[in-house]
């Protein structure tokens, strides 16, 4: 049987698919590392720096297990690359007959019965989400997989995509009339049969959600347990462990019982009557805060009269809904599982509002035309450390960012993962050479008002230097457009700013202009990977410090706090720290590449805690002299100009 190592040398099986392989020592070190954990049955959380070569890693000893193996991504996007792209490839290394799938949630599906159900003249479609639907219907003929993604000119958000696709609240399941040619059920099927199953760390988490409920069903048990991009999971993980509630999603079921009872119980107007009430009722209670999007404590709603009498209201007016639903069960299964599902929400509302919990945060956040409350945990470990103990199963977890430091304490202690095998692998890039850092000198403070105006210089300096190849991140959406409104006003410039196209549009068009730098905040930090000269240079406001006004932040301090820890310590420092290292990572992605980060904050000089962040990015060759790091980017750029 081939080892690890034997498929990672110079004469193995991957320096035959790969042009000009070299053996990469982190990559064989974190593959056997994985390799053992597996043989062991061992929870490892493995960090391994940019250029590692972690997927390889991961996918050679899985595969080389024979073991049922579950690999999660962070996103859509990396599952997908990683099932069409290097999944295959290492599976044509060691072993073809190795059976693969591809799990989705279910608004990644078409439903055959929903796309039935709204295409009629009861819908009055507006002309774009009419023209999706055709669209849809269309390709709905001659798809074999129902997965939306296969429809590259449908927009992701479509206003289409609630219509054509089912819902937790409105799935039929097993009554429906098309469950036998339904596209949700054939991927669990495959799943279910398949040896490596790739899925994505919501898609997991909802599915353990549900399983201790004792209702999960989406992912099949499994051997081996790998977590890509794991130092996502803190977040998710609370997310799903904890409870939300929408009043968009209640909406939405509120305007699928209308619809339904127009088409199939036309004699009980009465519900499509109540049904028109409750979404009145929904949208009054999202008139108590603000027009602008915005997040908070609960508890200081809870002290309004005004909000307990409107979310009073939406409570009463959803009890004779379905008090009048009950006259008329049994006549329509559409109607019965909508009304199943609004009486959950309904005992979901009630416990979220619910003001004598302990050890949750009770928060809300806000959209345009909608709310949604949250009722989420302050610590998982204790709840996650019991699954992973209780399994027979083997867990990685792999990043480029989870530890601070050479620590791994901070994420250990937020998953409940203190008895891991840690191992701690460096990138193979030569930072020194290929990279420079800089914290500018006679920066104000980040608070202070002159920041915004330095930021203006500073960034046109560096897009000038560099002819436009940069990233410009920001920690705020304000400061991220009042810099780059600042930079076009002041030198009449052509820039990208995040939000004016989808993030694929801007980083396609960035790369392929190659002058047009780049304004961009959270989504651009992780996740985005522009090789070679395209790229050389990266900007960063600040230290990315959580908001102080979080409410989930806020709730996390007082309860670290009151266990007698130090929250700066304990929480910001090290969320900061694993966010900067994320931002910084976007700079070198290739042996070649070469190029500058700036970080504009002072306090990476005169704060004490300026250590824990240097030493967790990688080790630089630094400057102060804005002066030098012009010059830098002025040789890169001539340099690539004499190559082209």
């Amino acid at each position: 049987m081939t080892s690890v190592r034997q498929f990672f040398g110079n004469e193995g099986a991957l320096s035959k698919l790969v042009k000009g392989y070299a053996v990469r020592e982190p990559q064989l070190d974190l593959a056997e590392s994985i390799e053992l954990a597996i043989k062991d049955k061992k929870t490892l959380v493995a960090e391994a720096g940019t250029g590692t070569g972690k997927t390889f890693a991961y996918l050679v000893p899985a595969i080389l297990s024979n073991k049922k193996t579950i690999i999660s991504t962070g996103t859509k996007n990396l599952q997908e690359q990683l099932f069409s792209r290097d999944l295959p490839m290492v599976k044509k290394a060691i072993d073809k007959t190795r059976k693969t799938a591809l799990l989705k949630g279910r608004a990644n599906y078409l439903c055959i019965h929903r796309l039935s159900l709204n295409g009629g003249d009861h819908m009055r479609l507006d002309r774009q989400t009419l023209s999706e639907y055709q669209l849809i219907k269309k390709w709905s003929l001659k798809t074999k997989t129902g997965d939306l993604g296969e429809v590259s000119t449908l927009k992701e958000g479509a206003s289409v995509i609630p219509l054509v696709t089912s819902s937790v609240d409105n799935c039929l399941g097993k009554d429906c009339k098309v469950y036998e040619d339904c596209y949700l059920i054939k991927a669990r099927q495959q799943a279910m049969k398949a040896d490596v199953v790739v899925v994505n760390h919501h898609l997991f988490f909802a599915d353990l959600a549900l399983k201790e409920d004792g209702f999960g069903e989406l992912i099949p048990q499994a051997e081996t347990i790998v977590f890509d991009e794991a130092h996502l999971l803190p977040d998710i993980a609370s997310e799903y462990f904890g409870k939300s509630f929408s009043t968009r999603q209640m909406n939405d079921l509120l305007i699928d019982i209308e619809k339904t009872q127009k088409v199939g119980l036309k004699d009980a107007d009465q519900l499509s009557k109540i049904s028109l009430k409750a979404q009145q009722a929904l949208s009054d209670l999202r008139l108590h805060f603000a027009v602008d999007p915005e997040r908070g404590e609960l508890d200081k709603v809870f002290a309004a009269k005004d909000f307990n009498q409107r979310l009073e209201r939406v409570e009463v007016i959803v009890e004779q809904l379905l008090a009048a639903a009950d006259v008329h069960e049994g006549r329509d299964k559409d109607l019965d599982r909508y009304f199943e599902r609004l009486a959950e929400m309904q005992s979901k509302l009630l416990t979220i509002t619910n003001k004598q919990q302990a050890d949750v945060s009770l928060w809300y956040e806000t959209t345009k035309r909608h709310l949604i409350f949250h009722m989420t945990p302050l610590n998982i470990s204790k709840q996650f450390s019991e699954i992973v103990s209780k399994s027979d199963t083997s867990w990685i977890f792999t990043s480029a960012t989870i530890s601070v430091g050479s620590d791994f304490s901070h994420y250990q202690q937020s998953m409940g993962l203190n008895h891991a095998v840690t191992v701690q692998l460096s990138s193979p890039f030569d930072y020194q050479q290929q990279a420079l850092l800089c914290v500018p000198r006679y920066l104000p403070a980040p608070s202070s008002r002159d920041m915004q105006q330095h930021l203006i210089d500073i960034s046109y300096k560096l897009i000038e230097a560099s002819k436009g190849r940069v990233f410009l991140l920001f920690t705020s959406h304000f400061m991220m457009r009042s810099v780059a409104k600042g930079v076009v006003d002041k030198y009449d410039i052509e820039v990208l700013v995040q939000g004016d196209a989808s993030k694929q549009a801007l980083l396609d068009k960035f790369v392929k202009k190659r002058d047009l730098p780049l304004f961009a905040t959270g989504a651009f930090w992780e996740g985005v990977d522009v090789k070679g000269e395209a790229l050389q240079c990266v900007l960063i406001d600040k230290l990315p410090f959580a908001a102080p006004d979080d409410p989930l932040l806020k709730a996390r301090i007082k309860d670290c706090r009151d266990a007698g820890g130090n929250p700066f310590v304990d929480i910001q420092i090290p969320q900061a720290v694993i966010a900067l290292k994320q931002g910084a990572g976007r700079l070198i992605r290739d042996d070649n590449d070469r190029g500058v980060l700036v970080i504009c904050d002072n306090r990476l000089v005169n704060k004490h805690y300026a250590s824990t962040f240097l030493e967790s990015v990688p080790a630089m060759s630094r400057t102060r002299d804005l002066n030098k790091v012009a010059s830098f980017l002025q040789s890169l750029s001539s340099s690539s100009e004499v190559n082209q």
